[in-house]
Formats: C-alpha cells, structure tokens, sequence
C-alpha cells in the first residue's frame, strides 16, 4: 500500500495492545486520518505483543471483541489480528504506521531487536511514513508529530485497567476492563 494512486485508499496501520481500548487510542486514530489524509486505520492487535507475555489467547479474544465493537460504528476504522511482533512487521504494506511516543521509544530502543544496532536500524528502515502523538512531554524527533489535545498525552490504559479512580474517565463508552481491582 506504498502511496495514493487513483482510485486506491490510503491506510495507516495503528498497532497496540489495546488492554483496554481507551478515548486516547479513538482521538489519535482521528487524527491521524485527519491531519495526515488517511482513509483509513487499521488498529492492528498482535496475538503475542512484544513486552505483553502475560497476554494470553483468552485476552487476545476479549480483547478482539471490544475492538470489533469500536470499529463496527467507524467506517473509517478497521481492525487486524496478527502473529507479528515487531511494530516493522506489523506496519508492512501499510502507507503509514500511527503510534505514541512511548511506542515510538520501544520501536528505536535495540532492547527489542536483540541488542542489536544494526537490526533496529533495518527494521526501522522498512517502517512506512511513522506518525507519531506526543505523550506526556514526549515529542520525538525524526517522526511526523499528530497534534491531539494536551490530556490526551497522560491517559494509560494501564492506570484504566488497575481501577485509577481518575481514569474513569478515559474508557470509551460501554466498555470497561475485564475485572478492575476490588477497591
């Protein structure tokens, strides 16, 4: 999907774990189709994200589920199920590859590539245009920065899934974490 040609979409692909799908992942889909001329983003869930282990098939199915809900209503949005970890191969064939800055961290961190220099740099080589959200003062270099709105930068779905009181707020509406904490 290298470019536009007539009659041909333009799709970026937004990989995560989406444990669970927060307000932050819908406003930076947005915007990336908006600011970047996207028809389309495919939110892109590995079946075995990198640093997520504990993430079984179970949850990947749970997790399938609330998407397909997000996306049902978003004829702009799609959802893709992969084996792939690496955020390169994850993005392959795409126009675009939309992530956070903390994302963006791991993709160029060689931690994830074996140590390896070298293979970070081939697999960042292969990545299509990177468009990326500023996260809590995170504002990368190198990369097309999306403006979202400045709260967007703080939400966590880690602090959504734990049961943070003030991230309540951050859910999108009608889904909820599996089983939040007992307070």
């Amino acid at each position: 999907m290298s470019g536009r040609t007539a009659g041909t979409a333009l799709v970026g692909c937004y990989p995560g774990s989406f444990d669970p799908p927060t307000i932050a992942h819908l406003t930076v889909a947005e915007a990336a189709v908006r600011q970047a001329g996207l028809d389309r983003v495919d939110l892109v869930l590995s079946r075995r994200t990198l640093g997520k282990d504990h993430l079984d098939a179970a949850s990947v199915d749970r997790r399938r589920a609330l998407l397909d809900a997000v996306v049902a209503e978003r004829p702009w949005l799609g959802l893709v199920v992969t084996d792939a970890r690496l955020i390169a191969d994850q993005a392959a064939g795409y126009d675009a590859v939309v992530m956070g800055a903390d994302k963006w961290a791991q993709v160029v961190d060689p931690a994830w590539y074996g140590g390896s220099v070298a293979a970070r740099d081939a697999a960042v080589a292969r990545l299509p245009r990177v468009l990326v959200a500023p996260r809590a003062g995170e504002r990368p270099a190198g990369v097309e920065l999306l403006v979202v709105p400045d709260h967007i930068a703080n939400v966590s779905s880690s602090a959504l899934r734990g049961g943070a009181a003030h991230a309540a707020a951050w859910a999108l509406p009608g889904i909820r974490p599996e089983s939040p904490p007992p307070e």
